[in-house]
């Protein structure tokens, strides 16, 4: 298969990056690159849908990821895990000796070691460029469900219909469920058990850089976790605290200890975001030297800086993106700058997981969450047609139209986009300029 074939499969197929903001995968195919790197470093705590998915399907995923490499004439192909997910890695040793340039790259258990610019630097020793992309250094990242998905497309012609998620914290039954697209936070949580405490909040795609949303919220193509807490944890006092609140509170007690800074992950690699400066310059309203201020748009908002660096329990990445969304509305963007020497003391200053989450408040909840691999039924689905980086796809059905499981409901747009499909069989109810909904009647073929 050539590289015009695998980006068409891709774009009609609806494969985005299955996580994060979900970049168009054929849009990644790029023939500079030397390297491919699979990344089951399952960067966020608790979430254990990728480790889970690679272990049941090895061959297809390694299959799919050997395909990518040979497409793109790259000379190797990496699959980034951590060493503790031994049941995994045992899959995988029985699996990758068949694949030519395929080979295993262990992690350490810290975050946040599935960050493309740290997960590259780990297996690679490149350094990608502040503001840049891995392709600049000759790198792809993929993401294991992603290839997965590359694999149901290539194998089975099944294009994105559903999203492995992880329901898990304070549900009777902790699992990872296949969801079909569109349907609820609430109907996840309900097939977990239910919530076991009164006003549950959901915390959707992680602890560290997931947001709250309510339960009426659909599932995405990257909808990768909810976990569900109690409205008085210190995650969701954190999450919820007021912008103001925050400032006043890092202009009393911000004593400038750098710690923020000393174990900012993108720091340590020699790119220009230094926390503790901006927490001076934007509590002081110290405009003395702009690029404090601009440098904002080279943070990754891992949240290290606030939910583990900070002993005063200051908001550094909170704060940040505050200023990095203002600059973008104002078409800011990062400046062109090469990275610094790698700061020398980085092997000491990572972040292990296990602490990171003792430090959360998260420890109890680090429970098997057994994986359920047949897509579950909901009665309704409600699936935005802007699911991914780029443009919003654009819909082909109308209301009253009997659709299938499968079928295109959503033709790529112009530029970046992709198709999106029907993730049950039904009738449309309604599509708007943001959503198409579905009432489920069954297989209507």
């Amino acid at each position: 298969m050539d590289m015009k074939e695998l980006a068409a499969l891709l774009r009609q197929s609806g494969v985005v990056g299955a996580g994060g903001a979900g970049f168009p995968t054929y849009a990644k195919l790029d023939a500079r690159a030397q390297t491919v790197i699979l990344n089951c470093a399952e960067c966020e705590p608790l979430l254990k849908l990728h480790r889970q998915l690679l272990e049941r399907h090895a061959d297809e995923i390694v299959a799919a990821f050997h395909l990518i490499k040979e497409t793109l004439g790259a000379k190797e192909a990496i699959i980034g895990i951590k060493k503790e997910y031994k049941k995994t890695i045992a899959a995988l040793e029985g699996v990758v000796p068949r694949y030519e340039g395929v080979r295993l790259g262990p992690l350490d258990e810290v975050y946040p070691a599935g960050d493309e610019v740290v997960l590259i630097y780990e297996l690679t020793g490149k350094v990608v460029r502040p503001g840049g992309l891995p392709i600049e250094c000759g790198v792809c990242v993929f993401n294991v469900e992603t290839c997965y998905n590359l694999a149901r497309a290539l194998n089975r012609h099944e294009p994105v219909v559903d999203k492995l998620v992880s329901v898990v914290a304070e549900v009777n039954h902790p699992v990872t469920l296949r969801m079909p697209i569109g349907a609820t936070m609430e109907d996840a949580v309900r097939l977990a058990g239910g919530a076991k405490i009164k006003d549950p909040v959901y915390f959707v795609g992680g602890v560290m850089m997931g947001k709250i949303l309510p339960p009426t919220a659909p599932i995405t193509k990257t909808t990768n976790a909810i976990i569900v807490l109690p409205k008085n944890h210190y995650l969701v006092e954190r999450k919820r605290a007021r912008t103001d609140t925050m400032l006043k509170r890092a202009a009393a007690s911000c004593c400038q200890c750098t710690m923020c800074t000393d174990l900012c992950p993108r720091y340590l690699l020699g790119h220009p975001i230094q926390p503790h400066q901006f927490m001076r310059a934007a509590t002081c309203k110290d405009v003395q030297d702009p690029d404090i201020f601009v440098n904002t748009l080279f943070c990754s908002s891992c949240g290290l800086c606030e939910l583990y660096s900070c002993f005063q329990g200051l908001s550094p990445r909170s704060l940040i993106t505050e200023y990095k969304n203002g600059l973008r509305a104002a078409g800011v963007k990062p400046p062109k700058v090469e990275a610094a020497p790698v700061e020398a003391a980085r092997k000491l200053r990572k972040a292990p997981v296990k602490r990171l989450m003792a430090r959360l408040g998260i420890s109890e909840y680090d429970v098997p969450a057994p994986l359920q691999d047949d897509c579950v039924s909901v009665k309704t689905v409600r699936i935005l047609l802007r699911q991914h980086i780029g443009a919003p796809a654009v819909a082909c059905v109308k209301a009253g139209d009997v659709v299938r499981r499968g079928q295109c409901i959503a033709q790529p747009a112009e530029g970046l986009s992709v198709a999106i499909h029907a993730s049950v069989s039904g009738r449309v109810r309604e599509v708007t300029a943001s959503e198409i909904v579905i009432d489920a009647t069954g297989d209507t073929e």
